[in-house]
């Protein structure tokens, strides 16, 4: 009896041993489990941020401008005038790019120089007129519009006017910055010089293919200016864009009003000089340059274009002259 009951007794035990061993084999195998999932998660998690950060930027580089609302570049040509007339000059700056210029009767300066002249300028009153909006690309537009002045230069009372008046803005850095403005004063039209006696006619072939236009602003001018000489009018118009603008102190044309203008002028002795460029983006730049011609009164008058590229092709959008102010005309 005694031997059958320690036979039992030891039979149990290694029952139990055996359960035992098999229960920690299990929580063993359950720890690794758990260990191995949060092994496999914490990857995936480090994996979202980047990727996620990334979608932001990518988001970010991507977003859509949209087209320039022209409400929204008024409101800013008004804030930039408004900031001026207050000799606001950390507001004008917040308004304008780096690398803006504007073009006066005394010609082209940088944004520097046009905050520096502030304290020359006492502007009692501003009357805004006629604006107008061309978009450029996507990422930059143009406004013109007309406007009268009340208030002093050096001490001194500016004309009146009405003066034409164009700004460029560009998109940069997620807000519509102010990058190119020039001003003429409203003028009748002034004397032409007296035609060439020569044959009017196109000094180059009508089947010659005027040379295509690129993104060198510079060169690009010069082509125009070469068929303007020769009078080349078929080729002067081909670099135009069909809704192109041009501003000139006695009045505001289109393409058709341009060709035909020229076509009126003898530009065989014009010289230009002082070149100077703003890139707006890859698609489109402006130039600015010194014309002197001969037998005109004023003989210098200082030239903006905006070139854009559109399908390709690079055409003459804009285009604005402001002809020197006599030394005694203050502005």
């Amino acid at each position: 009896m005694l031997n059958e009951l320690e036979w039992r007794a030891g039979l149990l035990s290694n029952q139990f041993e055996r359960r035992s061993l098999l229960m920690r084999k299990i929580l063993a195998l359950v720890s690794l489990l758990v260990l191995a999932t949060a092994c496999a998660t914490q990857p995936s998690g480090n994996k979202d941020m980047p990727a996620n950060a990334n979608n932001a930027n990518k988001s970010a580089e991507t977003k859509s401008t949209g087209p320039a609302s022209e409400a929204g570049i008024i409101a800013k040509e008004k804030a930039a005038w408004d900031a001026f007339k207050r000799k606001d000059a950390d507001a004008f700056g917040k308004l304008t790019a780096p690398d803006y210029i504007e073009v006066l009767d005394t010609g082209a300066q940088d944004k520097a120089t046009s905050i520096a002249g502030m304290k020359d300028f006492e502007i009692e009153d501003v009357t805004f007129a006629d604006w107008k909006m061309i978009p450029v690309d996507k990422d930059a537009a143009l406004i013109y519009y007309s406007v009268t002045v009340k208030g002093t230069y050096k001490g001194k009372a500016v004309p009146a006017g009405p003066y034409r008046e164009a700004s460029a803005y560009v998109y940069r850095n997620g807000e519509w910055l102010a990058v190119y403005y020039q001003e003429t004063l409203s003028r009748p039209p002034m004397p032409m010089p007296s035609p060439a006696k020569e044959s009017a006619k196109p000094a180059t072939s009508p089947m010659v293919k005027p040379a295509d236009a690129g993104p060198d602003a510079n060169a690009d001018e010069k082509l125009v200016w070469d068929a303007l000489k020769s009078k080349d009018f078929d080729a002067f118009g081909s670099y135009l864009a069909t809704d192109a603008v041009e501003i000139e102190a006695d009045g505001v044309r289109d393409k058709a009003g341009s060709i035909k203008n020229v076509q009126m002028m003898d530009l065989s002795k014009a010289t230009l000089s002082d070149w100077k460029t703003v890139k707006f983006n890859d698609n489109s730049s402006l130039v600015t340059y010194v014309v002197k011609l001969p037998g005109m009164k004023p003989d210098t008058e200082y030239h903006s274009t905006i070139w854009v590229n559109r399908d390709g092709k690079w055409q003459a959008l804009f285009h604005m002259g402001t002809p020197a102010g006599s030394p005694d005309e203050n502005k």
